[in-house]
């Protein structure tokens, strides 16, 4: 399919999927290469392509779909300076509607190799973002607290987090005297102390890991007091670490 893709992480495809309304998998049945006017704006060393794609399946569509689909991508020139060949390269789009019934992938790179891995990631990805209670995005860090427990080494900080549609979100750091710090989330106004940290590659996961500036803001101590702030940027700083990186390896727009 031309130039090999990048491995895409989980990230990757929830950056792609959840802003796109239409998710599928097809055949590319026939490409025309567009010159002119209606290539303006190519980087150098790509070429526009008029795409056609044969359905397999929808992953994602409120609305249904044609059995064919088309649809503009600008891809890289070949080591001739060739277009790719996409003839019969199975692939998935993550696109939304355009003028005319035509799809407008939702980033340049949106068209990507069908894989068994990457299609069945993408099918977890909007499950869980269309259940009930989806983890929201994390817009940023609200307030947090702590507080000292009874015994020497035992305490709990709150982080109360901020999200796209205002739901209560926080974290809670428990320390107990001869074990390592805990951590979980509450989706809701009750904290769960039981509750476990979400797993890699999960949702949760991705709105906190990549959602969570890396150091909390100093606005979130307003009201602690110094031995208290280091505390709390102590317990942030375990969740930051236990979430791990939010990796890309694509470029976004």
């Amino acid at each position: 399919m031309g130039a090999e893709a990048p491995p895409y992480t989980y990230a990757d495809l929830a950056d792609l999927a959840l802003a796109a309304p239409v998710v599928l998998s097809g055949t590319v049945a026939k490409t025309v290469r567009l010159k002119g006017e209606q290539a303006a704006g190519v980087p150098p060393g790509k070429v526009r392509l008029y795409v056609t794609v044969t359905v397999a399946t929808l992953i994602r569509g409120a609305n249904g779909i044609p059995s064919t689909v088309n649809y503009l991508v600008d891809l890289p020139l070949d080591s001739r300076g060739r277009p790719p060949k996409l003839k019969k390269a199975q692939v998935i789009l993550l696109a939304a509607a355009a003028q005319g019934g035509d799809l407008r992938l939702v980033a340049p790179d949106a068209q990507l190799p069908w894989a068994a891995e990457a299609e069945a990631t993408l099918r977890a990805i909007l499950k869980e973002a269309t259940a009930a209670d989806a983890p929201p995005p994390i817009t940023g860090v609200g307030s947090a607290f702590h507080v000292p427990g009874n015994l020497p080494g035992e305490s709990e900080t709150q982080i109360f987090l901020r999200t796209a549609d205002r739901r209560p979100v926080s974290l809670s750091v428990l320390r107990r005297p001869g074990a390592a710090p805990g951590w979980s989330v509450a989706l809701s106004e009750i904290v769960d102390e039981a509750a476990a940290p979400p797993p890699p590659a999960s949702l949760l996961w991705y709105r906190l890991a990549c959602g969570l500036p890396r150091t909390l803001p100093y606005e979130a101590l307003a009201g602690a007091d110094p031995a208290q702030a280091e505390m709390i940027r102590a317990d942030y700083q375990v969740v930051i670490r236990q979430l791990g990186p939010c990796e890309r390896s694509r470029q976004r727009d």
